[in-house]
């Protein structure tokens, strides 16, 4: 009867850290794609400031290499957000790995080994 009871608590314990993690996962998740809509939005927003610099200056659309002002300006902008995306993976994968199936198979097959013993 132990045996049993242990089995359903392990199984009971998998779905609720099963549940955790999920929603932990989706938590994760959001954060990331929030970090990269403020990154674009960033992005923008510098762009749009030093065209219209640019442009009070006197300084025309068509003499700036816009693809090379926007790689520059992503590059500069992605760096914080570089180590957010990294530490958000990571927290990720150490979220999969903490749900651990029970093995009810195996704990069953070691109490038949401790009641031989």
């Amino acid at each position: 009867m132990g045996q049993l009871v242990s089995d359903v608590i392990d199984v009971l314990d998998y779905q609720d850290s099963k549940r955790t993690a999920e929603s932990e996962r989706k938590k994760i998740l959001s954060d990331m794609a929030a970090d990269e809509k403020e990154k674009t939005n960033l992005v923008k927003k510098t762009l749009a400031t030093q065209r219209a610099k640019y442009g009070a200056s006197g300084v025309s659309g068509r003499s700036m290499t816009t693809g090379a002002v926007l790689k520059r300006l992503k590059s500069e902008t992605e760096k914080p957000y570089d180590e957010k995306r990294k530490s958000n993976t990571e927290r990720l994968k150490k979220v999969q790995s903490s749900v651990k199936k029970p093995n009810l198979l195996q704990s069953l097959l070691d109490k038949f080994d401790d009641l031989l013993s």
